[in-house]
């Protein structure tokens, strides 16, 4: 059946208000550009979205002591193999990841976390992006984005967004969700990462179990609610990564 169909079924069931066709017919085009943007063009919208947030945060550089400390914690992985990270001036405790392979980090994440923990948490965010859950994420809720309505492309190459469209561009991303699934999966990517540099792998339940604290005591401002409130239950995914590190014989530090 049709996307088209099935938006015809849908306004059907939901009342008896007189249809658009016309309306209905634009709406399935554009919930299929939506559906069927390419890498590059999902990129290419997150891209230009990333550097007007960046320009309206407080990003970190030079000789500052967080800059310094993130520039030394991922040395190996920073702007390589298109991933970028970069810390924002900010006490909250988070951290996020877009399709672009941008991953912003806040202070106030680093100031809690060890530099282990740190490192298992953007591993978890990196994982997001090399399992493309970013770019799905994204498609999905530009399906009920009036951005949609500005999605357009010339040669393959994504259209500007005005400053309307950047804003709805934010909600889309604030609003984008993960499967459990998903977050299983970037959490053992997480896991091996922290294994393949070298890194004791108890730093993911710990890295958890820190935001688990602060949100319980209900001090983090709202930010791990935020970071995790589309994450299935902390306590399962702790307890997945003490029981791998057991398994894998790993102390915990």
């Amino acid at each position: 059946m049709s996307i088209v169909s099935l938006l015809i079924i849908g306004a059907g069931m939901s009342g008896c208000a007189a249809l658009d066709p016309a309306r209905i017919a634009s709406a399935g085009v554009k919930t299929v550009q939506a559906l069927t943007l390419s890498d590059a063009q999902v990129e290419a919208y997150v891209s230009e979205y990333i550097r007007e947030l960046d320009s309206r945060s407080t990003v970190l550089t030079g000789n500052n002591a967080y800059a310094q400390r993130l520039d030394r914690i991922t040395a190996p992985i920073n702007n390589k193999d298109g991933i970028n990270i970069r810390v924002y001036q900010n006490p909250q405790a988070n951290a996020f990841a877009v399709a672009d392979g941008s991953i912003r980090v806040y202070s106030g994440l680093m100031d809690i976390m060890s530099d282990e923990e740190l490192l298992g948490v953007i591993g978890h965010e990196i994982g997001h992006i090399k399992n493309k859950d970013t770019k799905d994420a994204f498609k999905n809720a530009l399906l009920t984005s009036a951005l949609r309505d500005g999605i357009a492309s010339t040669g393959g190459v994504a259209a500007s967004l005005s400053n309307s469209q950047l804003g709805d561009l934010g909600q889309a991303l604030s609003s984008s969700q993960y499967s459990q699934k998903q977050e299983f999966e970037a959490d053992d990517y997480g896991y091996a990462f922290l294994k393949s540099h070298g890194i004791n792998p108890w730093a993911m339940a710990l890295a958890f179990e820190k935001l688990k604290s602060m949100e319980e005591a209900g001090n983090s401002g709202g930010a791990v609610s935020q970071l995790f409130s589309t994450h299935p239950e902390l306590d399962k995914r702790i307890q997945r990564m003490k029981d791998r590190a057991v398994r894998d014989g790993f102390t915990r530090p």
